[in-house]
């Protein structure tokens, strides 16, 4: 079939693009979406680009884009995932301008203005050099300032975060006098969703892939348990508003059924 002409489907594809958005209104919505941000690199191949750090940069525009349609939406938690912590063994010449951009992405995210409160979570202190204070400097400007809550992942592992939960929960058993061996009788799944790198992160409904790949790679792997997964074909630097609302639309016409 004869694609449409430029000047004609783009108008087509607004109008479907607020109807869907009116149709939306009225259907239940995530409260918290966890958003993997992949295909940067193969993004920039395909556009032509010899440095694929122009992906990433394009990358961080759209995740700033991204914020802005979820506060439009009414949802209240947003997790994006930068960097894992497999992705720390790179050489120094990949990560050390990855981890950049990625700053200038949380300075951008947390500028004056920004109706969104940030942290940075994952094993900052696995990044190179003082990276993961100067991540943490840049979002600590939005604490207390309310609105969507923004959690940017970066050195980020599922697996290490249940660990570190779990350490977490004995160490601060035992500094109020408790015994090891009293926690490993008593420990409950409360005790390691409150340790968490971000404890509210726990209900997470919506969790969403681009790139085409079908996967978690290690992402919310503890809060994921009952959460709905949305996968879409684009890289992320491309993907749209419309993108974006056919997910929401897939995510109100399902059944949440939490294992029953």
């Amino acid at each position: 079939m004869k694609l449409l002409p430029l000047f004609l489907r783009r108008p087509m594809e607004a109008v479907y693009e607020r109807r869907l958005a009116s149709n939306l209104a009225r259907l239940p919505h995530p409260q918290h979406v966890g958003i993997m941000l992949d295909g940067n690199r193969r993004w920039a191949r395909k556009a032509g680009h010899k440095d694929v750090r122009e992906g990433y940069r394009a990358g961080g525009v759209k995740a700033t884009e991204f914020l802005g349609w979820c506060t439009a939406t009414g949802i209240k938690h947003v997790t994006l995932f930068m960097l894992s912590d497999d992705n720390l063994g790179r050489p120094p010449e990949q990560l050390g301008p990855l981890i950049e951009i990625i700053a200038e992405t949380v300075r951008d995210l947390a500028a004056e203005g920004r109706p969104w409160e940030v942290q940075v979570i994952g094993s900052l202190d696995m990044l190179p050099g003082d990276s993961g204070q100067v991540l943490k400097e840049a979002a600590a400007v939005t604490a207390g300032r309310g609105g969507l809550k923004v959690d940017v992942a970066v050195g980020y592992g599922g697996r290490r975060e249940i660990v570190d939960a779990v350490k977490s929960a004995f160490a601060e058993h035992i500094a109020t006098g408790g015994e090891p061996v009293e926690m490993i009788n008593r420990l409950e799944i409360e005790d390691i969703s409150r340790h968490l790198y971000s404890p509210t992160a726990d209900q997470t409904d919506f969790i969403i892939r681009t790139s085409g790949e079908q996967r978690l790679s290690g992402f919310l792997l503890w809060q994921s348990a009952y959460a709905e997964i949305y996968w879409v074909d684009c890289y992320w630097p491309a993907f749209r508003r419309v993108d974006f609302l056919r997910a929401l639309r897939s995510y109100a016409n399902r059944e949440r059924r939490f294992g029953k």
